[in-house]
């Protein structure tokens, strides 16, 4: 017993240290009830998925069974948000705890980009480590790796090994960037010493096609942006060369991920294991494996919708399988809004129908307006968590706080809160306030309030048909009145105005109209 507790106190006293270099602090821990194991902690993450995407949010033209019984099984949320409008910073707030506007790099990241989280960082996989889990981290990565200058032919570090994963099965960035290769644990899978990788995301390599030089090579026709390396037909964002053997199948994408996390599963159901699944779908390129190929009758983009259903579906009964199901909280959720074309021509738009991504809020990906950051969020504990409805504010950068005090750690940070009662269903009280994020603008939650700051830029981005929430004028909704953001209430409500904005400098800042144009590519 004493060497138990001194294996806790070391444990607590790294995380003390590495804590304070980031504005967190860890305290004594807890107690914890032995006479209950630690339960597994899942998070499934998806990608792009809308507010309006799930039949549980509402949609009528897609069935989704799965989703729905996390959804409707556990505690759903109906005002769970994303930090962010797009995917890196959103990543990097739910492993960090961190608000991603703290962070100047935490942006969009290019296939080559450096590290975003600082080896030295507390995060949630280190802080479940010190807690006696076994970490891992399945599909989408999209924070960078090493210091930007990589040899894809050796080992590359750090990476997620490095901020608390003890398992890693990754693709580096996105599935319509280049290299298209899985990372086991730090080393590109089935590489061949012959056929060495070479990446680059400014020059092309000689005599290697491209979408914007050779159409017809190309089976999926690029509408912007991504015109570079072809790979599978698809072409991408980049230029690579070599590491044939290497390549991944698009279309066998979401089985070779599933098969990794039942893998998982099985090799750790003796421990606690926390399990970060970052899924693909629905981001482009939108490939469906042929089984799902035009089961929607949306096109690719509700096909993959459902073949991620189904991957989850498969989830449940491997834990089911397992005798997990009832010591596991599942977290499920999305990195940001919906996008229709969001760079190829997939029929998106044109098999839509009736069917509304974003649920009836306005925006989408990279917008400031609700769609952008509002998005599908629940938790699911079965024979734990009562099914409910709850319209508690909450962030996924709570994630970090609320979990690390479920299994026993007293975690204070700066900006993740301690939500565990609201997660496990067991209070409706949630954040007073959170500041949203979009490809570098903010704007600010409170109660039922939306502040959006005057920003310069375009109202709409032309390319993916957006509205990016951009005005010269301050913009003052009341969400819960008026979901869809349609009233502007800044001459009718001044007081609320200079209300939010005294709040908003508070907790952000001066407020600064100029704003980073929104590159697509």
């Amino acid at each position: 017993m004493k060497k138990l507790h001194l294996k806790l106190f070391c444990s607590l006293a790294v995380l003390v240290i590495l804590g304070c270099q980031n504005q967190a602090k860890l305290s004594q821990e807890s107690e914890f009830d032995e006479m209950n194991a630690k339960p597994n902690v899942i998070i499934v993450y998806m990608d792009d998925l809308g507010y309006g995407d799930l039949s549980s949010y509402g949609a009528n033209t897609i069935q989704t069974p799965n989703f729905d019984k996390i959804v409707n099984g556990g505690v759903k949320f109906t005002n769970g948000y994303a930090t962010s409008a797009t995917c890196s910073p959103s990543r990097y707030a739910l492993l960090t705890g961190r608000y991603p506007w703290r962070n100047e790099n935490a942006k969009i990241l290019p296939g080559t980009a450096p590290m975003l989280i600082d080896t030295n960082q507390i995060t949630l996989p280190k802080v479940l480590k010190k807690a006696g889990y076994y970490t891992g981290i399945i599909g989408k990565w999209h924070l960078g790796l090493a210091d930007g200058n990589i040899d894809w032919n050796q080992q590359i570090s750090p990476g997620p090994n490095e901020v608390g994963f003890d398992y890693s099965y990754i693709m580096a960035a996105t599935q319509d960037r280049v290299p298209t290769v899985y990372i086991k644990n730090g080393t590109v899978e089935n590489l061949e010493q012959d056929d060495p990788i070479m990446v680059n995301y400014d020059e092309n390599f000689e005599g290697e096609p491209t979408g914007l030089d050779n159409p017809e090579l190309v089976e999926m026709k690029w509408h912007h942006g991504h015109n570079n390396s072809i790979v599978n037909g698809i072409p991408r964002i980049g230029y690579m060369k070599g590491g044939e053997k290497a390549k991944w199948d698009d279309k066998d994408m979401a089985y070779t991920f599933l098969e990794e996390v039942k893998s998982f599963i099985g090799r750790n159901k003796e421990k606690p294991f926390f399990l970060y699944y970052a899924m693909q779908q629905p981001h482009v390129p939108r490939t469906p494996a042929p089984e799902f190929v035009g089961k929607s009758g949306m096109g690719p983009r509700g096909d993959v919708i459902l073949e991620a259903d189904w991957c989850v579906g498969e989830l449940l009964k491997t834990l089911k399988e397992q005798e997990l199901l009832e010591n596991t909280l599942i977290v499920f959720t999305s990195d940001n809004g919906p996008v229709l074309n969001d760079g190829y021509y997939d029929d998106a738009v044109e098999k839509l129908g009736d069917h509304d991504p974003a649920g009836g809020l306005r925006g989408g990906k990279y917008s400031l307006y609700e769609a952008g950051t509002r998005v599908p969020f629940a938790t699911y504990w079965k024979g734990r968590i009562e099914p409910t409805t709850n319209n508690a504010i909450v962030s996924q950068v709570d994630l970090l706080s609320s979990i690390s005090h479920l299994v026993g750690i007293n975690l204070q940070s700066e900006d993740s809160q301690n939500l565990k009662n609201v997660l496990l269903g067991e209070s409706s009280q949630g954040r007073e306030s959170v500041i949203l994020e979009a490809t570098g603008r903010t704007a600010l939650r409170s109660g039922d309030y939306i502040l959006i700051p005057p920003y310069k830029g375009a109202a709409v981005s032309q390319h993916v048909n957006i509205e990016l929430g951009n005005s010269m004028d301050y913009q003052l909704y009341n969400i819960k009145s008026d979901p869809g953001q349609s009233e502007n209430l800044v001459e009718s409500q001044p007081e609320k105005l200079e209300e939010m904005i005294a709040q908003f400098k508070e907790i952000r800042g001066e407020i600064n109209s100029e704003a980073e144009p929104l590159e697509l590519k």
